[in-house]
């Protein structure tokens, strides 16, 4: 059987949650300055400082995932329902880029913007079943905390 806490050790508990949070965060945003600064470094080392666009962004991809990583799995389960807000606002304006790509004309059967459609489309199907699922789970674990009738 659970013990039931004050509402003020309920307070304590998620500000201490928070501050592991952000410094997880400070600590994942250290990583990907060193990492950027380190890419650049080897960047302009390869040349006129010129590099392929798709390794850039490539690597900044795989940044992101690490940074993600180490955000996400930080977060203690006090926090799982504001995150997931925050997901869904993300997936939101996700959903309103996709809408942008979908909605491309195809001018002259380029290759490209269909291409564009397509993967527009696919990013609107994901996020769109991210945000269902989202408030799903958000409404379950909002009902854990509802006195039982």
């Amino acid at each position: 059987m659970a013990t039931a806490i004050s509402p003020q050790e309920a307070i304590d508990r998620a500000q201490a949650a928070a501050e592991v949070a952000r410094q997880a965060a400070e600590a994942a945003q250290a990583y990907a300055d060193a990492a950027a600064a380190a890419l650049a470094t080897a960047a302009h080392a390869t040349g006129a400082g010129g590099i392929d666009p798709f390794v850039f962004r490539f690597g900044i991809f795989v940044l992101a995932v690490f940074v993600g990583y180490y955000v996400v799995w930080s977060v203690t389960p006090a926090l799982h329902t504001p995150l997931m807000s925050v997901t869904n606002a993300i997936s939101s304006v996700i959903v309103v880029g996709a809408l942008l790509a979908v909605g491309v004309e195809l001018v002259r059967n380029d290759a490209g913007t269909f291409l564009a459609r397509a993967l527009g489309f696919i990013a609107l199907t994901f996020a769109s079943v991210n945000i269902f699922g989202g408030f799903l789970v958000t409404q379950r674990m909002l009902s854990m905390y509802k006195k039982k009738k």
